[in-house]
């Protein structure tokens, strides 16, 4: 019987990118819970989140914590970009970096994992460098837009030529070899 999971987003995209990489070996159920977000690190925000939504649930849980880190900026606006990209957009974000030649970033995706309330989340992260351009392709989806790697936005690639290289699927291809590693171990 595959493991099933409460996969804690509000974002359609996101839950569609997740069913996508982990069905069928993986049972992936959605719960949208308005979670309180610490301020810290990207691993602290991701536990925190963690924590907090297994104690509502009362069973295990998946909370996903995406960051965009500028170089030039030493890592901000990180996992606050969320915020940022409400507030200022896509012009925005490219905005940050005028001052600066390095347009260098790092997207970051860091997921946490819970069997239940009172376990230490479990952290699969995965990181994708690149760089912050004006914005290319549908403008749907966060900040894919002005997300460059390899000469193509994330907004511009194909969902599965994206899935294969993001910082979400790196991620989640962590979590897939850790369940497999628990079913081997029973």
């Amino acid at each position: 019987m595959a493991p099933q999971l409460n996969f804690i987003t509000g974002n359609a995209n996101k839950l569609r990118e997740v069913k996508a990489m982990l069905e069928p070996e993986i049972e992936v159920r959605n719960q949208n819970l308005d979670l309180e977000e610490i301020q810290g690190t990207i691993e602290e925000v991701s536990k925190s989140k963690c924590r907090r939504a297994a104690e509502m649930i009362n069973g295990p849980v998946l909370v996903e914590d995406t960051a965009l880190c500028f170089n030039a900026l030493n890592g901000l606006p990180g996992p606050y970009i969320k915020w940022f990209m409400a507030a200022i957009g896509h012009q925005g974000i490219n905005n940050l970096l005028l001052a600066y030649t390095d347009k260098t970033a790092e997207a970051v995706c860091t997921f946490a994992y819970s069997p239940g309330p009172g376990h230490e989340p479990i952290l699969f992260q995965g990181r994708c460098p690149g760089k912050i351009v004006p914005p290319r392709g549908p403008t749907t989806f966060g900040w894919d837009a002005c997300f460059e790697y390899e000469h193509k936005t994330f907004a511009e690639m194909e969902t599965t030529e994206k899935n294969r290289i993001s910082h979400r699927g790196m991620g989640l291809k962590k979590l897939q070899e850790w369940f497999k590693d628990q079913d081997h171990g029973r």
